[in-house]
């Protein structure tokens, strides 16, 4: 006699999609209060096979080769490193209005130019709607399917039907299972969602892209239940009042998730940036107190960027720091070096740093520039002509390697930058900071 399956009760965040065993609070994922609400799964039915008679010897299983299909869009193709892998699951997040529908009915277009079927699913906007966006696209093709449904089996059924190399479903909130008593877009219908898209497409071996709506804080809905569900996850995003927009990866598992692409909003759609070397700096290098200029590397490609900072006597008890594209607890170490082994005392003193063009400074390669833009600031002195600061500041007050460094001083010097500020010259933070101001 079998042993009966109990139900499991567990507690979810409507916030971010946390799950725990028990209620809390607050959400030690996304920190907001009040937002976990409880479920119950109830015992699965019966199957028709045991895991005993699907177990394998790992030397028995054969490993099937997937070539990625280029859509032809280069900025896209980079970030997934040559293209669409087929039998894969990709959720895409973003703002309402950033493109992501636009990018992909581009997408879209790309494929069917080459004679392979698209079906796009809209659950938020009207056949009528999509087809409108299309038009400004340049898209009309007998091979893109629209359908305006909800209802995921009524979304298999088609899928059967037409057979397509690239499912689009905008958005994952909108859809539901019937048979789930949960309102539209609640953490258990996106997750089962997920998890019947995920089938689907393992199955029918065809590629399957979602669109996910974002949180307040910039994340994607139920990040539990669907990023660690899917195969890729790209973000789309940009500033507000500018035509740029950045699609960055932050989890593949066929490829790197280092790459960027680089976009500009158009009335006719997305169009690729190719030469992005010094898309996020001023044009005519302005030499002012408080700015310094750094490489970064996004993925191979190296990348320009400005550090901006104010310093200016406080009016507070507690000095502000405030910074936007880099992190505030990296800056506080920064200025612990710089007190310790220069000198400048800044403990009475505002700091706002920016990082120009809406990047983020991922790694420690900025380091030596944000002291010198925090130093030229402090000190109402310019930086030297054409300098470019690179590379990590250690507890030590030394100036340390990073990755790909000759890389980065090659692609400075070809966009003009002779002065170059670098560990192959300097070892120590002092020696920066008094040859650059004295």
């Amino acid at each position: 006699m079998g042993s009966s399956q109990k139900s499991r009760t567990y507690f979810v965040c409507s916030n971010c999609g946390y799950e725990s065993v028990k209620w809390l609070g607050r959400c030690p994922n996304c920190g907001q209060w009040n937002t976990f609400k409880e479920f119950r799964d109830e015992p699965a039915g019966a199957k028709t096979s045991s895991g005993v008679e699907r177990v394998r010897k790992i030397s028995e299983i054969e490993i099937k080769e997937y070539r990625k299909v280029p859509t032809g869009i280069y900025e896209f193709d980079r970030v997934l490193e040559e293209g669409i892998t087929p039998s894969s699951l990709i959720l895409i997040g973003g703002e309402p209005g950033i493109g992501k529908s636009t990018l992909l009915l581009q997408i879209a277009k790309a494929l069917t130019d080459k004679g392979l079927k698209v079906l796009y699913v809209s659950g938020e906007e009207s056949p009528e709607q999509v087809k409108g966006r299309a038009i400004r696209v340049g898209i009309s093709s007998d091979f893109l399917y629209v359908i305006g449904e909800q209802d995921v089996s009524e979304i298999k059924s088609v899928v059967e039907k037409i057979e397509p190399f690239l499912l689009i479903i905008d958005s994952i909130q909108t859809v539901y299972k019937p048979e789930i008593d949960q309102v539209v877009g609640s953490v258990t219908q996106v997750r089962e969602c997920g998890a019947e898209f995920l089938r689907m497409t393992k199955e029918r071996l065809m590629s399957t892209i979602i669109v996910g709506h974002v949180t307040k804080d910039g994340t994607l809905a139920g990040p539990k239940t669907l990023e660690h569900m899917v195969d890729v996850v790209l973000y789309l995003e940009g500033e507000k009042g500018s035509d740029l927009r950045i699609l960055r990866c932050t989890k593949n598992r066929y490829g790197s998730s280092d790459e960027i692409g680089i976009f500009e909003m158009t009335s006719g759609g997305l169009k690729e940036v190719s030469d992005a070397a010094t898309l996020f700096i001023s044009k005519d290098h302005v030499r002012k107190e408080g700015i310094a200029y750094t490489v970064l590397m996004e993925g191979k490609r190296p990348i320009l960027v400005e550090i901006q900072s104010l310093v200016l006597p406080t009016f507070f008890p507690t000095p502000q720091r405030v910074t936007t594209g880099f992190d505030t607890k990296r800056l506080y170490m920064l200025l612990a070096v710089v007190e310790r082994f220069t000198g400048v005392n800044l403990r009475g003193m505002d700091i706002f740093l920016n990082v120009t063009g809406g990047m983020r400074v991922e790694d420690s390669s900025a380091d030596l520039a944000v002291v010198a833009s925090v130093i030229s600031s402090y000190k109402k002195r310019a930086l030297p002509d054409n300098a470019v600061f690179i590379g990590e500041v250690g507890l030590g007050g030394e100036v340390r390697r990073v990755a790909n460094l000759q890389r980065r001083i090659e692609e400075a010097k070809r966009l003009g930058f002779i002065n170059v500020f670098s560990p192959l010259e300097f070892k120590s933070v002092e020696e920066v900071v008094k040859l650059c101001l004295g």
